[in-house]
């Protein structure tokens, strides 16, 4: 079969949320041809310039930003911010690097436009190895088999977010205040278990992933980014608030957790799939590489400034999303359930690529009375399979480290230089640019690598544990032998000088006036690192006010 074959112009590589148009005006086959400069005059009603910024903004800030603060915590305090700083400038490079590359093809090819696939299949077409363009058709494939896991991977993300989000507000719902000021730290009451909450969400989303026309979910979409936004703008507010003293927290932090970083800066930074379909409607797609500078550029500043300023204000409690952090009166409660509302519709957006590449070529095997059935089905069985990712994951870090690891490394860092290589072979490359382009892949592939490897270890060594909870400032010893008695029942024998590491529990101590000293430790919510106050729990009078609450509901363990 001749590549000429191959090249079918009937395949779609949906490599965003925005199908590339149909109909866009040509011109003849000079105008991609007629100069050494690309010049595409872009479409009549296509999207002006601040329209696709904000396309860009959008398809850059989602569930990676809230976990950005993890992932600085697990690269150290100074080195976290710089190689955040670092792996941006590369990912905008790489943008740039696609974007050129698609130009040279359209001018060579005489085409309007190409898509992220097209332009790999056309570059290894162009490669200077026989068997790369003999095979060339499995460049498009490649990108078509990446775009399909992060986007599913993307979609696990979103079930593990919001079952903790959501398990957070209704375990804080009979200890929401009003005050979001107060020392006053509440113990989260028993509740059921996340991938309980992952599995009661499956029907809903199904249901969602049933609306196939995305005008539908327009609205949806608009009121998701508006939430977002007032979402953000609000945990900003909180966390610039009362930062601790720094020099405390480390500036550089073990190897071991870096490769945690990488994933999930790569995964917050992975927006590349949306390059070329943005460029592709936009009127002027000359004015595009600005656009695109401007709009990486606000991202980056909005990725490390909520990264640096939420590891700074949390510190060592950081949890996997930033939202699990805030405090729980009704003011930042309604913050997570805000974002969760935009995380939820955004799920349908995600869901629409893997979709349109995947259930077409089935549904074109079957007879058209069965077309409809098997496309729901396939629906459905996509969404079932993100669900039990994320219920066999339910750590949202891990989830975001694992997906940016595995599939965002190769579309952001590892396929763009290789691209570029292959496509300018022939006409010749700087060894400088040569040497640039196989040191960015190898930092790509190595990332990868060492990425994964560190997720799958990280999440069979650290299996799910319950939330650490707060002990108040002065615990009866009474309440402290009870609280020991459940926890040798949950969670097995107590360490003699370290107590339970599972819910940090203190060990047996010398008796201090008849009282226990407290944990340095606050639970999800608290507000804050190390503030005091007294521990609330429904199951006790307020006399009792040290109570350890976890193991009050040893469901919860």
């Amino acid at each position: 079969m001749s590549s000429r074959r191959l090249r079918s112009e009937d395949y779609n590589d949906y490599s965003s949320t925005d199908v590339t148009p149909e109909g866009s005006p040509s011109n003849g086959p000079s105008s991609c041809a007629g100069s050494s400069t690309y010049q595409r005059f872009g479409e009549t009603n296509g999207t002006t310039s601040l329209q696709t910024l904000i396309h860009v903004l959008k398809g850059n800030i989602g569930t990676g930003l809230l976990g950005l603060p993890l992932a600085i915590k697990n690269a150290g305090v100074v080195m976290g911010p710089v190689s955040l700083l670092v792996i941006g400038i590369i990912a905008i490079h790489c943008m740039r690097i696609l974007v050129k590359c698609a130009h040279h093809f359209c001018r060579k090819l005489q085409k309007p436009f190409v898509d992220y696939g097209d332009a790999v299949m056309y570059g290894l077409e162009a490669s200077p190895v026989a068997w790369l363009r003999t095979h060339a058709i499995w460049g498009r494939y490649l990108v078509g088999f990446f775009l399909i896991v992060t986007q599913l991977g993307f979609c696990c993300v979103y079930f593990v977010f919001l079952a903790d989000n959501l398990k957070q507000v209704i375990s804080a719902a009979n200890g929401t205040t009003n005050d979001c000021h107060s020392n006053e730290t509440v113990v989260l009451m028993p509740t059921m278990d996340s991938r309980l909450y992952i599995l009661s969400l499956l029907p809903f989303i199904v249901l969602l992933v049933f609306i196939r026309n995305l005008k539908f979910l327009s609205i949806f979409s608009l009121l998701a980014n508006i939430v977002m936004l007032v979402s953000l703008v609000m945990i900003y507010q909180y966390i610039v608030q009362g930062i601790p003293d720094p020099r405390r927290l480390p500036l550089v932090s073990g190897w071991k957790t870096y490769p945690l970083f990488f994933g999930t800066a790569i995964f917050a930074f992975e927006g590349i799939g949306v390059v070329l379909p943005l460029e592709n409607k936009m009127k002027n797609p000359r004015h595009f590489p600005v656009v695109l500078y401007v709009g990486m550029a606000i991202v980056s500043v909005l990725y490390i400034s909520l990264g640096a300023l939420g590891y700074l204000r949390f510190g060592a409690n950081i949890e996997a999303s930033i939202t699990l952090n805030l405090p729980n009166c009704w003011l930042y409660q309604s913050v997570k359930l805000l974002y969760s509302f935009g995380i939820f519709f955004t799920y349908a957006l995600q869901f629409y690529v893997p979709a349109e590449i995947i259930i077409p070529s089935a549904v074109s095997r079957v007879p058209q009375r069965w077309a409809l059935a098997v496309d729901l089905l396939l629906r459905t069985f996509l969404v079932c399979v993100t669900c039990v990712l994320a219920i066999l994951i339910p750590r949202l870090d891990i989830v975001i480290s694992l997906v940016g690891s595995v599939s965002s490394s190769a579309l952001a860092l590892i396929i763009p230089p290789l691209l570029e290589i292959f496509t300018y072979f022939e006409e010749g490359l700087h060894p400088v640019t040569i040497a640039k382009d196989i040191l960015i892949s190898v930092i790509g592939f190595v990332g990868f690598v060492v990425g994964t490897y560190e997720a799958l270890e990280a999440l069979v060594t650290s299996p799910v544990s319950p939330s650490p909870v707060a002990v108040s400032p002065t615990m009866p010893r009474h309440a402290h032998e009870h609280a020991q008695d459940l926890c040798r029942q949950v969670c097995g024998p107590l360490h003699p000088t370290q107590g339970c590491q599972q819910c940090l529990l203190p060990p047996v101590l010398p008796r201090l006036g008849g009282q226990v000293p407290r944990v340095g430790h606050q639970p999800r919510g608290a507000g804050g690192v190390g503030e005091p106050g007294r521990v609330r729990h429904a199951l006790h009078s307020p006399k009792q006010q040290g109570c350890y609450g976890p193991l009050c509901s040893a469901a919860q363990v």
